[in-house]
């Protein structure tokens, strides 16, 4: 009875700090994509109190910068882009209506009623910016209490190390060190994705002359955040933005960008994660599906590396899955050997200390165990 209630109470605290918990996960996710900047420091002689604030500085000023090249201009053409929405509709109506089988349907574009469309828009425009500014406050908590994470990583990790006993030590280390590893290469894979993404999208646009490029292109990077789907809902914009131009350069802009989504999916994708999330397309899709039904983009962007740490979880804690029959006894005792090791060298050491001797000695086994699921760092 005592452990129903806890797990009630646990489930009940769960749901309501759950903006909370997710400004949590966002911060552990900003660690683990930040962290191996500030190692890299800190093997080059910075001690981490000036390497934690240098990285982050170093990100808010890219950012700062990035912004102010780009944002001036995606205004502008977001705005040109709403302007000719009407002419757009128009070119589309008369294509329509030089084909027999979709005159039905330019007919019904032309009488099109987008006033009564807009005005609900409008509407779920002004929430979506509320949730959007809660959004941005959670994600700045989130950044802050990175920074401090970051900053205070040795006690924290001791706290974290002195409750859990000494015989998961090492076990939890190396959780720990492949969460990072997932984490930080989703995150940095992502960003050269869409980047990528935005750029070649940019370039295509601006070659075949499409107003607007770099507002489309900076819409075709933001979607790509999302595997398979993202880049396919960029290319509806671009395609309707190219009518402009002439049914030519539509069909030489789709299909570039279906071109280009093949590539990446088919090339770029495995070679920048490697081995960080190994999961199956299937995997990815269902939990995109999962992920954008709980929370939306959110959720989205947070399935595939929640979803590669549970199939990590699963091969680390050596969990015997009921379709699977692999003999692991020889990694069963080198683990028991290893903590035994542990056990030896941290009888009578405080938990900070502890902590930093689990973390070398499972980063020293990790690197002569390629065969796991852990990427090398």
């Amino acid at each position: 009875m005592l452990w129903v209630v806890l797990i009630a109470a646990g489930c009940w605290l769960l749901v309501h700090l759950a903006p909370v918990v997710l400004a949590l996960v966002v911060a552990l996710f900003i660690i683990g994509t930040l962290n191996p900047a500030v190692e890299w420091l800190e093997q080059r002689r910075i001690r981490r109190a000036w390497g934690v604030p240098l990285v982050f500085t170093a990100l808010l000023l890219g950012s700062a910068a990035l912004g102010a090249l780009t944002l001036p201009s995606l205004f502008t053409q977001g705005r040109e882009l709403v302007e000719h929405a009407p002419e757009l509709r128009t070119k589309l109506t008369d294509w329509l209506a030089q084909s027999s089988v979709l005159k039905p349907l330019a007919e019904q574009v032309r009488r099109a009623d987008y006033a009564s469309v807009a005005a609900p828009v409008v509407g779920s425009l002004w929430i979506a910016s509320i949730s959007l500014a809660e959004y941005v406050a959670y994600f700045l908590s989130a950044v802050f209490l990175a920074l401090y994470m970051m900053l205070d990583r040795d006690r924290l990790r001791g706290a974290l190390f002195a409750v859990i006993p000494r015989d998961h030590h090492l076990r939890l280390s190396r959780v720990l060190l492949n969460l990072e590893t997932i984490v930080g290469g989703y995150i940095r894979g992502q960003a050269l994705t869409c980047g990528l993404m935005a750029v070649f999208a940019f370039i295509l646009l601006t070659v075949c002359g499409v107003p607007n490029a770099l507002a489309l292109a900076v819409f075709a990077g933001i979607a790509d955040v999302l595997p398979y789907v993202g880049p396919m809902l960029s290319i509806a914009p671009m395609a309707a933005a190219s009518a402009t131009e002439g049914w030519a350069t539509v069909a030489i802009v789709v299909a570039v960008m279906i071109a280009y989504e093949e590539l990446e999916s088919r090339f770029l994708v495995p070679r920048i994660y490697g081995r960080t999330l190994r999961l199956p397309s299937s995997m990815v899709l269902l939990a995109l599906l999962v992920g954008g039904t709980l929370l939306g983009i959110v959720g989205a962007l947070l399935a595939l590396p929640l979803a590669a740490a549970i199939r990590m979880l699963v091969e680390e804690l050596r969990v015997d899955l009921p379709g699977e029959s692999i003999d692991d006894s020889a990694q069963r005792a080198s683990d028991a050997r290893a903590e035994q090791e542990y056990e030896d060298r941290t009888d009578g050491v405080a938990a900070t200390d502890a902590a930093a001797i689990a973390v070398a000695m499972s980063e020293k086994q990790l690197e002569s165990e390629p065969s796991r699921r852990k990427t090398a760092r």
